[in-house]
């Protein structure tokens, strides 16, 4: 589509004669220009300023009442933790929900109104204005305000849910929107864990490994049981009944999903966040399905199990793991925020259906409509809306160019969709976004709204009270306006069927799922009239009544036994998953008929039917392979025999997934998954089978199977076999036997202080000694004459973590080197010398394309995160900005070991990765202590003797790399 860039005016009311401004001062930034906004969209569209400060500030969600009024969410107080609230904005009684409205019809805000500011409001995250209703998200609660008598001031506040992890946290409550069913649904993020009981008492318990970004965020542990006894991880996504109760989880395991967007159909669309720099998705969310961030249980991050050959995007959302939804659209690098479908017809045919997902980062609002593709869908993006060619290709966030270039201070917080048809973006407007930072001490921000060219499309006078102005509400783009009218018609009963059935006609589809949803709950009339809908010829309309009848109907088996049949693999799709709680006794052949029509390739179809038999795998196994064409030798199984295996991996198969590794005749894409397969049974004899093919004659099956040996050992399987200790490990433990006598003499009251300086010294020189001073003196135990010894020897210990973690407690001698980055930058780099450089210091942690280690991060699109200046402050000053996942940590043992290096698994074993690569696992009831450290593992380069024209050269070399 033909790209056209729009000119509208800005009236700039806050910002008019604002000085220029140096952050490094801590003064003003420059007010966006005072007569253009620029904004690159369709052609056929315009893009108007509709409000903007001093109106509202700092925008994070929006949504649109009955009348058409903007309802805003501002954080004013982001972050105080790590923004000085004295030089930034700051609400001292809380931060507020603001309403916003164009009383003259102009097409622009001209009342602003405060509905609430409230102290439990610390940067909220999310809003949904359903009825007189107001739900805001902001963690630890769910709240909910109530205006009875119309005032625009709240008459009641409950804290509907509470529990949620992530005060004052990007990764945590996000906004609540209305499902087409009258449920309301809305997603949390990573920052748990997530303790809450709703109204009924059902309590979900969700956790994970991560913890961090805040300082209330100390706390977090995987493998928590909820009350329907599974174990959910990590992000969720939640559905609730508006009286607080029937809570339930519809999806997990993300990282920070801003957003999840409810179609007419019932279809969930959300985005999610990384941690690296090229592996932000946006994604259909199957119900139930395993996102794949962290380990299926939580407790383990995606780094500790990344394979060998993975790329980053497989590996950070485990797409090589039986269990896992496939993850959808890889966006790159960026910060994606809201997500809508747009469903109206004001904007023309040819943009209804279209999903809509905001990237704060990359200053875009990102365009798919999904196709179906089998069981799931393919998205195709296009940059719908952008303020930067390219829509910001080369993000990175706290690029100090950005605070030149206003058009990336474009920061779209949430997009929604008007009761006119319009589209309203809300703009965070900043020059950075993420690591929790902001860089614009006025609290300014906007809202954008996209209407076709020349036109002028008003909000609809909605008269709730008539049956016409009910059927106009159920209507309506906006999408909790539609929920009034649900709630209207529904409270008619069966007198709402004749004009509700009216609209199973509509020429827009989505007013069509609207309808079957609302029938299924008007009473048995209305029921019959869904029921009929399962014979349409329309595949969204069958899924649709499916969906709708499976919420509102006891027995749902006569339903199920006639589409398990049905020839879309999505309507099949839909109801292996309403099995999954299903008698065994009641369900077998549905499921029997649903495993015939897997055709051997779809990944969403089969991660259905996965999901349809946990729990029985293997009464089941027989039963599917022989609907599949009968049980053969395993080196002669079809694709849909292997994929099913695969993804169930029954222990029954062992001895054939064993047989189907070993094979030379078996492509060695299949004998991967089957040694994959055999890696997911909890079994002594997988274990044991595994290690029988370690002794492999074919190089890619003994290869794998020895990885996932020392991989296994450190988790599941660390019970299963009498793991035979190497002698580095023998070693180590008969040195960490050593230098605890040697600490036992040194802290001893009666040793003479020389006799404890030369204990420390001979210490120090030790790898294990070493770790055991950085122990001591992190609790300041170590006398001041024995501080300065270890200072004098600690720097050349021959363990590169004592080495760096050493540089946070004592003081390197004659270390007074000063870098300059600024000068830095200005030297004439050359490549390869600095391609000569990171082979010989970087390349021990670091990987670029497949040269290098994985101990640190993977620096091959270093690039899209860093400039020039800000890749060599990471550099010099790595202490700075620690990457996600790759926190040093402290672990000391009750038997006085210690390690220290990046924590992969925190649950029945814990897990860390020290500088060398090497892991040590050890079992979580040995632990005595576990301390966060604040310095990076990376060595300061003075350590490592680098010049200033060392760091030019190596950051050049970093710089101008291209993925493989």
């Amino acid at each position: 589509m033909k790209k056209t860039i729009i000119t509208a005016a800005v009236g700039c009311l806050f910002f008019a004669g604002s000085p220029s401004i140096d952050y490094q001062n801590q003064k003003l930034f420059n007010p966006p220009p005072d007569n253009e906004l620029n904004l690159e969209l369709p052609d056929d569209l315009q893009a108007t300023l509709w409000a903007e400060s001093p109106q509202f500030y700092n925008p994070t969600n929006i949504d649109v009442d009955i009348r058409g009024r903007l309802w805003v969410t501002e954080a004013a107080n982001y972050r105080n933790f790590n923004n000085d609230s004295t030089k930034f904005l700051h609400h001292v009684k809380g931060d507020r929900v603001v309403i916003l409205e164009d009383t003259d019809g102009d097409g622009k805000s001209d009342a602003s109104k405060v509905f609430v500011e409230d102290k439990d409001l610390v940067s909220p995250l999310g809003i949904a204005v359903i009825g007189n209703k107001v739900i805001v998200s902001c963690s630890p609660n769910l709240i909910v305000y109530t205006d009875e008598n119309g005032d625009d001031i709240p008459d009641k506040k409950e804290i509907l849910l509470t529990g949620f992890g992530g005060k004052d946290h990007d990764h945590s409550l996000h906004s609540a929107v209305a499902g087409p069913d009258g449920n309301w649904y809305f997603n949390t993020g990573n920052a748990g864990p997530h303790v809450v009981t709703d109204k009924a008492g059902w309590t979900l318990r969700s956790g994970s490994v991560y913890t961090g970004g805040s300082p209330y965020n100390e706390k977090n542990q995987g493998g928590q049981v909820s009350d329907d006894g599974r174990v959910w991880v990590g992000g969720l996504a939640l559905r609730i009944n508006p009286d607080g109760t029937g809570l339930k989880v519809l999806g997990h395991n993300f990282r920070n999903s801003y957003e999840v967007a409810i179609d007419s159909y019932g279809n969930m669309w959300q985005n999610d966040n990384d941690d690296q720099v090229v592996t932000c998705r946006a994604t259909w969310l199957m119900e139930g399905g395993n996102a794949g961030y962290f380990s299926a249980d939580g407790t383990r991050y995606w780094q500790a199990d990344t394979r060998p050959g993975q790329n980053i995007f497989t590996t950070h959302w485990h797409q090589e793991d039986p269990g896992v939804m496939p993850a959808g659209d890889n966006t790159g690098a960026g910060s994606p925020t809201g997500v809508v479908v747009y469903e109206g017809d004001a904007l023309g045919a040819q943009y209804r259906g279209m999903l809509l997902s905001a990237d704060a980062g990359r200053n875009v609002i990102f365009g798919y409509h999904p196709q179906p593709q089998g069981a799931g869908y393919a998205l195709k993006r296009t940059n719908f809306i952008a303020s930067v060619g390219g829509a910001g290709e080369e993000y990175v966030w706290n690029d100090e160019k950005s605070f030149q270039d206003q058009r990336k201070w474009f920061r779209p917080s949430d997009v929604t969709v008007g009761t006119d048809g319009a589209l309203y973006i809300a703009d965070w407007y900043d020059p950075v976004v993420g690591g929790h930072q902001m860089r614009d001490q006025t609290g300014y921000g906007r809202i954008y709204r996209i209407t076709p060219k020349n036109s002028s499309l008003k909000s609809p006078n909605i008269k709730l009270k008539k049956a016409k102005g009910q059927i106009e509400a159920l209507i309506n783009p906006a999408i909790n306006v539609r929920n009034q009218g649900f709630v209207a018609l529904k409270a008619k009963g069966e007198k709402s069927v004749k004009p509700v059935k009216q609209l199973l006609t509509s020429e827009n589809p989505y007013h069509q799922a609207r309808a079957i949803w609302l029938l299924a709950q008007l009473g048995p009339t209305g029921v019959m009239e869904v029921e009929k809908l399962l014979s349409d010829a329309k595949e969204m309309n069958r899924i649709t009544a499916f969906r709708a009848l499976r919420q509102v109907q006891k027995d749902i088996m006569p339903y199920a036994n006639k589409l398990a049949k049905d020839p879309s693999p999505a309507v099949r799709r839909e109801v292996a998953i309403a099995l999954r709680d299903m008698p065994l006794t009641q369900c077998r052949a549905a499921l029997i008929d649903l495993a015939k029509g897997y055709d051997g390739q779809d990944p969403w179809y089969l991660e259905a039917l996965g999901a349809a038999l946990s729990g029985r795998e293997e009464e089941m196994y027989s039963e599917l392979v022989a609907g599949l064409g009968g049980a053969t030798s395993p080196t002669q199984w079809s694709p849909a025999v292997a994929n099913l295996t695969w993804r169930l991996h029954p222990a029954s198969q062992i001895d054939a997934l064993k047989s189907r590794a070993a094979a030379a005749e078996v492509a060695e894409v299949e004998r991967k998954k089957a040694l994959t397969a055999l890696a997911f049974i909890q079994n002594k004899a997988a274990a044991e089978a595994m290690v029988s093919l370690a002794k492999s004659q074919l190089p890619d099956v003994a290869k794998q199977a020895q990885w996932w040996l020392q991989f296994r050992k450190s988790n599941d399987w660390i019970d299963l076999l009498d793991w035979k200790e190497d002698s580095t490990q023998i070693a180590q433990e008969q040195a960490s036997k050593e230098m605890q006598v040697l600490q036992a003499k040194l802290m001893d009251e009666h040793t003479a202080p020389k006799d404890q300086i030369e204990t420390a010294k001979v210490m120090a020189k030790n790898p294990v000694g070493g770790q055991l001073l950085i122990g001591l003196a992190s609790e300041k135990r170590l006398a001041k004459e024995v501080m300065t010894s270890v200072s004098e020897t600690i720097f050349s210990n021959p363990d590169q973590g004592v080495r760096v973690q050493a540089s946070s407690y004592f003081k390197r001698v004659g270390s007074n080197k000063v870098f300059s980055i600024g000068q830095i930058a200005q030297l004439k780099p050359q490549i390869n010398q600095g391609k000569l450089i990171f082979a010989n210091n970087c390349a021990t942690c670091h990987r670029v394309g497949k040269q290098g280690n994985d101990v640190g991060p993977e620096l091959t699109l270093i690039r899209n995160k860093f400039d020039r200046v800000g890749l060599l402050d990471a550099i010099i000053n790595p202490s700075a900005g620690i990457v996600f996942g790759y926190e040093p940590w402290l672990i000391t043992t009750k038997d006085g070991q210690s390690f220290y290096g990046f924590l992969l698994a925190d649950g029945p074993t814990v897990t860390i990765k020290d500088p060398s690569g090497r892991r040590h696992t050890l079992k979580a009831d040995q632990v005595q202590t576990r301390k966060k450290m604040d310095v990076s593992l990376m060595p300061d380069p003075t350590g490592l003797g680098l010049t200033d024209k060392n760091l030019a050269d190596i950051a050049e070399y970093l710089l101008t790399l291209k993925e493989e």
